[in-house]
C-alpha cells in the first residue's frame, strides 16, 4: 500500500478543526496562536496541504436538506461504458462525489440542487444521457453524518444529531453567501473579508450569518475539510442492510455510536434490485481492516440474520463540495 502524502502539519491540528473553525475576523492568527504558529507559517502550511491533496477545502458542512436539497443515487453501468458515463456525472457541478463500487449498481454519486423539483430534473438529465434508470435513494434518517472522523488519538464521545430546522427559506444575498462558500475559505489573513466582498455582504454580516446557522442546527461543521484517501486511509465500503422500518432505527442509534462507523443512515429501499434501508460507511487503511471492522459490527450488534451487501469503493472520480449556486 502507498504510503500517505506527506504534508506539513500535524495530526492533531487537522484534527483539531476538522471543526470549530473560528469565526472571527483573523481566523488563521487563531488557530496560529493556539498551535505556537506564526500566522504566515500556518497559512503556507494549509496552502501546502491543499496543494498536496490532503486538504479539500475549509469551510461548511451543512445538515442534509436545510439549504438545499440532496440525494444518493447510483447507476448500474456496462463495465464498458463505466468511465464515459462517470465522466458525464462528474461534470454536472450538482454533483460533489462521484465513486465506482463494488456491486451491480457500480456508479454512485451526490447530487445537490436548490430544492426537490431541481434534483428532480437534474437526475432525469443524467437518465437521458446516460440511457440508463437511475437509482433514487434520499435520506429518510441520519443517525450519524460526519466525516471529520478522529486522525490522531481516541475520538470524541458521539452525541446525539442535533434536530434538523428542515429546509430554509434563504434570502438573496443569503444564497449567494453559500454560492461564495463552495470552494472553501481564502488562505489570507482576513478570509471572512474576501467572502463578504464576494457575495456583497460585510465581514460582520458574514460572521453573524455562519453563527446562526450553526446554533439552529443548519451547519453541522464548520472547518478544514480533508480527503482521506490522501491521509493513508484508502479503503472504505458502504455497507447495508436489508432491516424493516420497525428495527431499523433502533439498529441504526447503535451503529451510530461505533467509533468504526463515519456515517450511518437510513435510505428507502427500491424493490426488487435494490432491498436495503440501513447504510454504514467505515473506512481504513486496507480492506483488511474495513472487512474486519464490519464483522465485528455484524457480531457485536447481532446483525447477522439481516441480508446485507458490501459496496467497496474502486475508484473515485469526484470529491469536492456541493455546488449552492
Amino acid at each position: 500500500m502507498n504510503a500517505p502524502i506527506s504534508h506539513p502539519l500535524p495530526l492533531a491540528l487537522l484534527d483539531r478543526y476538522q471543526r470549530h473553525f473560528p469565526l472571527c475576523p483573523r481566523p488563521y492568527a487563531e488557530v496560529a496562536g493556539h498551535d505556537g504558529w506564526d500566522e504566515g507559517e500556518l497559512l503556507a502550511a494549509l496552502r501546502a496541504a491543499a496543494e498536496a491533496g490532503v486538504l479539500s477545502r475549509i469551510g461548511a458542512v451543512f445538515a442534509p436538506n436545510t439549504v438545499a436539497a440532496s440525494t444518493l443515487a447510483a447507476l448500474a453501468v456496462p463495465p464498458d461504458q463505466l468511465a464515459a458515463v462517470a465522466a458525464q456525472v462528474s461534470a454536472r457541478r450538482e454533483v460533489s462525489h462521484n465513486y465506482q463500487r463494488s456491486h451491480a449498481y457500480n456508479l454512485w454519486f451526490v447530487a445537490t440542487a436548490a430544492d426537490r423539483a431541481a434534483l428532480d430534473a437534474l437526475l432525469a438529465g443524467i437518465a437521458a444521457d446516460s440511457g440508463l434508470p437511475v437509482l433514487d435513494v434520499p435520506l429518510e434518517r441520519e443517525y450519524h453524518i460526519d466525516l471529520g472522523f478522529a486522525l490522531h488519538g481516541e475520538a470524541a464521545a458521539r452525541t446525539p444529531l442535533p434536530p434538523s430546522p428542515g429546509l430554509l427559506t434563504l434570502s438573496a444575498a443569503q444564497r449567494r453567501l453559500l454560492a461564495a462558500l463552495g470552494p472553501g475559505l481564502a488562505l489570507t489573513p482576513r478570509p471572512y473579508l474576501a467572502l463578504a466582498q464576494a457575495c456583497e455582504l460585510s465581514e460582520a454580516e458574514v460572521l453573524a450569518t455562519l453563527a446562526h446557522w450553526q446554533t439552529i442546527g443548519a451547519l453541522r461543521r464548520f472547518g478544514l475539510v480533508l480527503r482521506h484517501h490522501e491521509l493513508g486511509y484508502r479503503a472504505n465500503v458502504m455497507c447495508v442492510w436489508q432491516i424493516p422500518p420497525a428495527a431499523r432505527d433502533a439498529i441504526g442509534a447503535q451503529l451510530a455510536q461505533d467509533p468504526a462507523v463515519t456515517l450511518c443512515y437510513a435510505r428507502p429501499a427500491r424493490p426488487p434490485h435494490w432491498p436495503y434501508t440501513l447504510f454504514a460507511m467505515v473506512h481504513g487503511k486496507s480492506r483488511a481492516e474495513v472487512d474486519a471492522a464490519i464483522d465485528r459490527l455484524i457480531a457485536q450488534h447481532a446483525l447477522a440474520a439481516w441480508p446485507h451487501a458490501r459496496l467497496y469503493t474502486l475508484h473515485r472520480y469526484a470529491q469536492r463540495g456541493p455546488h449552492y449556486a
